[in-house]
């Protein structure tokens, strides 16, 4: 996207005011929801810190069942329905409208441990109708498709292909699918959420998604915060009409109502408008998921306190990243030790750039003596690049119309309905080189493996885009202290080549890699890729 696009997304992310400069100059934001045709709500006039954060349940088995993988082992089985309902998300708005998990915002929480497989049995209550404006034109979401569909996604997950959530699997109301998650992996924040094809964006914006943790016996033993001490927190933006219901834009052309993204004026943390939370004065573990459709969260403390990154997507760090400013794309997780033992008394502000996420209350007390934080977490080597045995070369484009307004986002000029272009053999490592010739951050997720990032480098873009050859503009710049564990998203940054290494290794199958923009996966930014047998 040209210039004035990329600054008024730069002006929705960093400065004060965001939101009503972009929506005044950008007219696709300033459509009506389905629910309302009432005039947004400013949701800087609520009052912030008057709600306090709730915490998700976490979910209990409803009982055991045989393992796919050994009949004589039994796994916890588990039956989450989704279904609509209403609650008040501040204490000032009348009860919104959502779809969720268990009828909750955020859904359940769901523990799990490393090596112990869960059977998820995901049954979809939903009515025939849908909260927001289905956009025909898009890939899997015609207008001979039922409105309302769901298939769920285990973000992160090394699962199956059969249970990874593939987006044409989608179920309508009155259906259910039930997944296996073996769950043979290390310790780590993962999510699940929607992932139907062509109308995730809205599902997902709708309240479809939860956080779900595995632990290890590893993590057990470092003495980190846990129970009351260990805090969720599932940040997403929303729109508000004067009703209090989701305001979902569309666009001015009622033929074609898709937006290219979505950004709102109120920060949810755990189903609340910018809530509070009552600490102790000692250290606390916050285990952050940023679910938004579009908005990446720049986190700090308005003291600037610094706190410490234990971990990322995919678990922990070889060591603790002291930090005073958090980037989390949609997405993205941050696994965080926040000290409060020096604030006692103290409200602390939460803020991404000019909102506010959440207040801490720090009692006055302090806390007895806890164990410090290890200075060495987990081990992670690090892949080297002679493991590779094939590097790709896949572009980002964006197209847009004679007015600059994006029409289609792709990956390696290919759409979803092309013939599978991706094709890596099991147990293989390739180098993935994400050659992003758009002027937007795009958060690239690849469904069931879990990779390092190498580094990002300036290109010509230009060049690129008429000769398909890679000019660079400068040497390559390292990823960031935080980008040095196991990912499975990654900001793939404008006008910058982003190198990955990813051995593909679990199952073979049918899996997918997108663009975590939820608009811009629903409008052809997302594509298969088929794991194939080793020869």
């Amino acid at each position: 996207m040209k210039n004035k696009f990329l600054m008024n997304r730069r002006e929705f992310l960093t400065a004060a005011g965001a939101l009503t400069a972009a929506l005044s100059s950008r007219p696709s934001l300033m459509g009506q929801s389905s629910t309302s045709t009432a005039r947004p709500l400013d949701a800087n006039t609520l009052a912030k810190f008057v709600d306090e954060l709730p915490m998700p349940g976490v979910l209990k088995p409803d009982g055991f069942r045989p393992s796919p993988l050994d009949s004589s082992v039994k796994v916890p089985y588990y039956r989450v329905a989704m279904r609509p309902a209403e609650m008040r998300l501040h204490r000032d708005l009348k009860p919104t409208r959502f779809w969720g998990f268990n009828s909750t915002l955020p859904g359940p929480t769901i523990e799990t441990r490393s090596g112990q497989g869960a059977l998820i049995e995901w049954v979809n209550e939903l009515p025939a109708s849908h909260l927001f404006t289905v956009d025909h034109n898009l890939e899997g979401a015609e207008a001979d498709k039922p409105l309302v569909r769901a298939v769920v996604h285990l973000h992160g997950s090394r699962v199956p292909a059969e249970s990874d959530g593939y987006p044409e699997n989608w179920f309508v109301p009155g259906k259910s699918s039930t997944c296996f998650y073996p769950n043979q992996q290390e310790s780590a924040a993962l999510w699940y959420h929607d992932h139907a094809m062509g109308i995730n964006r809205l599902n997902v914006y709708a309240g479809l998604f939860g956080l779900f943790l595995i632990r290890d016996d590893f993590e057990d033993g470092l003495g980190l915060p846990r129970g009351k001490f260990e805090i969720p927190l599932v940040l997403c933006d929303r729109l508000f009409d004067q009703e209090g219901q989701f305001l979902y834009p569309v666009s001015p052309d009622p033929k074609r109502p898709w937006v290219p993204e979505v950004f709102g004026d109120a920060l949810l943390v755990n189903g609340k408008v910018s809530p509070c939370c009552e600490v102790e004065a000692r250290p606390y573990r916050l285990r952050v998921l940023n679910g938004s459709n579009g908005r990446f969260f720049h986190l700090a403390f308005a003291n600037q306190l610094e706190f410490q990154q234990i971990g990322s997507d995919q678990g922990l760090f070889g060591a603790p990243v002291p930090m005073k400013r958090l980037t989390l794309a949609p997405g993205e997780r941050a696994d965080l030790i926040v000290d409060f033992s020096k604030h006692g008394g103290a409200n602390i502000e939460f803020k991404s750039d000019h909102l506010s996420a959440m207040q801490f209350r720090v009692s006055g007390k302090t806390s007895a003596s806890v164990a410090a934080i290890p200075r060495t977490l987990r081990t992670v080597a690090r892949t080297p690049e002679s493991e590779a045995t094939k590097t790709r070369e896949l572009l980002l484009e964006e197209t847009v119309d004679a007015a600059d307004n994006p029409t289609l986002m792709l990956l390696n000029r290919t759409r979803w309905a092309d013939p599978v272009t991706e094709n890596p053999m099991l147990g293989s490592t390739e180098i993935w080189s994400l050659v992003n010739g758009t002027e937007d951050s795009h958060p690239i997720h690849l469904h069931l493996v879990r990779f390092q990032v190498l580094d990002r480098r300036n290109f010509y873009v230009m060049n690129y885009l008429r000769k398909r050859e890679l000019k660079f503009m400068g040497p390559p710049v390292p990823p960031d202290a935080n980008e040095m564990g196991w990912k499975d998203t990654v900001r793939a940054e404008p006008g910058m080549v982003t190198r990955i290494i990813v051995r593909f290794e679990g199952y073979v199958g049918r899996y997918v890699w997108h663009c975590h923009i939820l608009e811009h996966e629903d409008n052809e930014m997302m594509r298969p890729f088929d794991v194939i047998a080793a020869r």
